[in-house]
């Protein structure tokens, strides 16, 4: 009787932004020889560096990182196609007698990548040209709106500016007569493609809070508003899906005249304390993740050596 073969092992690093995760793998993956695997779905576009907090020229000297910089702000990076880079990233870094060690807070990137993708609901091209039409006419928001009252969980986490995964949310729905979140909780994401410790960081909530406002100020003395303008000069329209995104759209805001200064650096803030608690609220959901604090680096590195030597 043949047995399976065991699932190869990887390290995930996540939880809210701001936390520290960067920092923690990089010392977890010098310390065990480990490698990188980005997990988050800003830092995969170009040129935006400032924004999404990418990790230094320094960092990423220090210890690889993969699946960084691989799209244009214009592209289309879904989950799909992450799941399909990081699972190649992840065989080659194996093959090396590497340890991957994924690292993000987009933790439906991490959800894909441990448990498959979930099979593509049918598509329906008649359908779909509707959409596209009304989605030229009408605008995204107003699609978003409609897919409050047909799939109320899906417009719950698709943003309202996020055309394509508006577009295909109502596309399966008119094509199936069923919201798509009942067909992916039927999916359940149940299948273990690799055998994962998942390592959470968190602090207390107002630390963290203190964090992201110091971290916000930083960007902005480093240049986000800079960036963003070149960003809009090179002709990325601030209606893409990247530049909707936290902090280019509050500096997008800002360069059009619909905020002040102060009221763009307040929101920014706002949103990304909000933005962080979100994150909080998924990975927490989650009971196979085990929680420290970032200053716990050895009792992290003891877990992830454990892990490491005797199996799950």
């Amino acid at each position: 009787m043949h047995q399976n073969p065991a699932p190869p092992k990887i390290v995930v690093i996540c939880g809210p932004t701001g936390i520290g995760k960067t920092s923690t793998a990089i010392d977890l993956c010098e310390a065990v020889g480990g490698s990188i695997v980005g997990a988050d779905s800003m830092q995969v576009y170009r040129a935006m560096d400032i924004g999404t907090a990418k990790p230094t020229p320094q960092e990423r000297v220090r210890v690889r990182h993969d699946l960084i910089d691989v799209a244009d702000p214009d592209e289309n990076l879904d989950a799909a196609r992450y799941e399909q880079m990081a699972s190649q990233v992840i065989s080659q870094l194996q093959a090396a007698g590497l340890t991957p060690c994924v690292v993000g807070g987009t933790g439906l990137y991490i959800k894909v990548l441990l448990h498959g993708i979930f099979p593509d609901a049918p598509r329906n091209p008649a359908v779909r040209k509707v959409l596209g039409f009304r989605l030229e006419q009408e605008g995204a928001p107003a699609l978003h709106h409609e897919l409050t009252r047909c799939d109320p969980r899906a417009a719950e986490r698709i943003h309202p500016n996020d055309a394509p995964r508006i577009v295909r949310a109502l596309e399966v729905f008119e094509t199936t007569g069923r919201p798509l979140t009942d067909l992916q909780r039927c999916h359940g994401f149940r299948q273990q493609r690799y055998a994962a410790l998942q390592i959470g960081l968190n602090i207390e909530r107002q630390e963290l809070f203190r964090r992201i406002d110091q971290r916000v100020d930083r960007m902005i003395e480093q240049g986000l508003l800079t960036e963003v303008r070149t960003l809009l000069e090179r002709g990325y329209s601030p209606q893409l899906k990247s530049m909707q995104s936290i902090g280019y759209r509050h500096m997008t805001a800002y360069i059009a005249g619909h905020l002040n200064w102060k009221e763009a650096v307040r929101t920014l803030k706002r949103d990304t304390r909000r933005y962080a608690k979100r994150q909080l609220t998924w990975f927490m959901a989650n009971p196979k993740v085990l929680w420290f604090r970032p200053d716990q680096s050895r009792s992290i590195l003891d877990e992830v050596r454990s892990f490491l030597q005797t199996g799950v």
